[in-house]
């Protein structure tokens, strides 16, 4: 993606299931657990970069000793900076004495991070301040270990506010107002709930206070706990949570809109946001890796028995596709399949666009993330200029091959790398007109391989606000001399918010909602905008909890063809001297390449939960009363 958007965060939780003696006696070290949680951490780097944290916890500690560690990062390299504070611990007690590396008791008495059950979190903020505060995991912390809660998690929430106010009527003084604090203090609360119950219950039995505790452990029912918490939750989300005692669970929205996948065996239970890192890691085959059913929780006991219960009736099934398009890794199999098809069902509308002429056509792409999306297209065009050959050889007369025919045949796609990304180079300069110069060099170019009456086609991901099009792309490919510039998303235009994690909430900012709102000026619609905004804001969500998107209208004025011509225009500013045009994928065939992935809200505006079409209106609100502020 040639604009980069914050998006969703990643999880990491590793349950050791064995003794820790059994990794040191098996693997050599007792950092077995702290090793494979670096990797699935590195290996899902993609999703955070502003700050990242783990925690660890030590099972069947004895009273008086500390039993949960955390560290949390909010550096430029957060990742580096946690686990090389968690080495330097062992690094120490290895310098006192090697022997004392191979002692499991020993370690567990002296060493922090030394704990059977870890969570790792990274951050993507999707708005508000990079500050330690704000990253995960979070700690609510308790005498009782049983109402320790450690929380960590992909996701957003719609409703913030009813949540904050469900806990302010319990008498709860919740000391911000944020998805992730209301959260948790909601399963906070019916976390002590359970353990009010369950403490009453034996101490009605006669029960001493250890024996309580001890039975609390055993006999928690977190399947409830979570049910109860996410009743009235609306959003996406992939959660972890750790109790003191050593229980854990990881939750999934019921419509399956934010990933998350486990492995187990008899020795370690691993969850991750992603597929690869667990094979990876683990050199697990791709068919012993489960996806987390959505509306369901992988409830692990402290016990080491593995449940996958419903807490949450699933509804229709709207796992976001734009994983698939861009921000999951490419190398999930799946994935890597549906991206390639993404590229090859461009093809027709391409070669549309360049009138079959392959010959004065050069192919590349933008970013790296879309290169295989590119191969796809590849794929596609030697397909199609080979049909062509076969079919021209056909239509030959008696044989005779004419030197056009013999052009023909000879004829490959041309395919050139012709942006290349400085990474030395950092925009960090805040004033406007000298930071948009800057933004411009960018990207270099590969000189000498594009002829003055060539067509040059670039693949992106997809295009979300244009600007980087419009104030460095578009200038730095022109500086080639082409007679025209096709810019081909493999991803739908994307005209609508998300509140389901990703960073992208302000209307104004997409180039599709530019284009609709040019075009309404130029055909005379702007009461239709009038319309939109009164419909808007005399909802009463009150009485209709439920409303229908009514910023949809508004695009529904326009074809696609219509909404992409008029992007081609506004990103071509005057000193760009070829001819621009923008192709995107069609929603169509997003289904046909994801067919198991259908959330598609950010292109159809067909919101997974009732909250996406209010977040979406508030957006519209936003915009027609210039508010310069998150809809959620």
């Amino acid at each position: 993606m040639s604009e980069e958007i914050k998006h969703e965060c990643g999880l990491a939780l590793i349950r050791l299931l064995k003794p820790l003696d059994y990794y040191i006696e098996k693997y050599g070290t007792a950092l077995y657990g702290i090793n494979k949680l670096y990797l699935l951490m590195e290996k899902q780097h993609n999703r955070g970069q502003d700050g990242a944290g783990v925690v660890t916890i030590k099972l069947n500690s004895e009273p008086g000793k500390r039993y949960i560690a955390r560290y949390r990062s909010n550096t430029s390299t957060p990742i580096r900076d946690i686990f090389g504070k968690i080495f330097r611990k062992y690094a120490k007690a290895e310098r006192q004495n090697p022997s004392l590396l191979q002692d499991a008791d020993w370690l567990k008495s002296n060493i922090g991070f030394c704990g059977e059950l870890l969570l790792g979190h990274l951050r993507y903020g999707t708005h508000g301040k990079n500050r330690i505060e704000t990253c995960h995991p979070f700690l609510r912390q308790n005498n009782w270990k049983s109402r320790d809660l450690v929380l960590a998690g992909n996701f957003n929430m719609t409703n913030t506010d009813e949540q904050f106010e469900y806990l302010v009527g319990l008498g709860q003084y919740p000391k911000e107002k944020s998805d992730t604090v209301t959260v948790l203090e909601k399963i906070g609360h019916f976390l002590d709930e359970e353990n009010k119950n369950l403490f009453n219950q034996y101490k009605d039995q006669g029960c001493t206070g250890s024996e309580i505790s001890e039975l609390i452990f055993e006999n928690i029912n977190i399947q409830n706990i979570l049910t109860q918490s996410a009743k009235t939750w609306d959003g996406g989300y992939a959660m972890a949570g750790l109790l003191g005692h050593g229980d854990a669970f990881v939750m999934r929205d019921p419509s399956g809109i934010r990933p998350v996948h486990y492995y187990a065996d008899d020795e370690v239970v691993v969850v991750t946001s992603e597929r690869p890192p667990i094979q990876t890691s683990f050199n697990i085959p791709i068919e012993k890796i489960n996806e987390i059913k959505p509306g369901h929780a992988l409830i692990i006991k402290t016990n080491g028995t593995v449940n996958e219960v419903q807490i949450k009736q699933p509804t229709e099934r709207k796992s976001c596709s734009f994983e698939r398009v861009y921000f999951s890794r490419g190398t999930d199999s799946d994935i890597y399949k549906e991206r390639k098809t993404l590229g090859r069902l461009l093809v027709p509308a391409v070669m549309k666009a360049i009138n079959n002429d392959f010959k004065n056509t050069v192919f590349s792409y933008i970013p790296n993330t879309a290169e295989v999306a590119f191969q796809g297209m590849v794929d596609g065009f030697r397909e199609a200029l080979s049909n062509l050959k076969n079919r021209e050889a056909r239509h030959s007369q008696n044989g005779d091959i004419s030197n056009e025919l013999k052009d023909l045949l000879t004829l490959k796609i041309r395919i050139e790398k012709i942006c290349v990304k400085d990474v030395k180079l950092r925009t960090f300069i805040t004033e406007d007109a000298s930071r948009n110069d800057m933004v411009q060099h960018v990207y270099d170019v590969t000189y000498g391989v594009v002829q003055p009456n060539d067509i040059l086609v670039i693949l992106d991901d997809s295009i979300v606000r244009g600007t980087t099009l419009e104030q460095s792309i578009l200038k730095i490919l022109d500086r080639l001399g082409p007679k025209k510039i096709i810019i081909v998303s493999s991803a739908p235009q994307i005209r609508y918010p998300d509140c389901y994690g990703i960073d992208m909430s302000k209307m104004k900012d997409f180039i599709a909602f530019r284009a609709m709102i040019e075009l309404m000026k130029e055909t005379k619609k702007e009461a239709l905008l009038d319309k939109v905004y009164a419909l808007c804001k005399d909802h009463d969500y009150k009485k209709n909890p439920e409303p229908q998107n009514y910023v949809k209208e508004l695009f529904h004025q326009y074809t696609d063809e219509e909404i992409s011509a008029k992007i081609s225009e506004i990103v071509k500013v005057p000193e760009i001297n070829a001819e621009v045009q923008i192709i995107y994928q069609s929603i169509d065939n997003l289904h046909k390449a994801c067919p198991n992935h259908t959330g598609d809200w950010y292109f159809s505006g067909n919101y997974p939960t009732p909250g996406g079409n209010k977040v979406c209106n508030k957006a519209f609100l936003n915009y027609m009363e210039g508010i310069e502020e998150r809809a959620y």
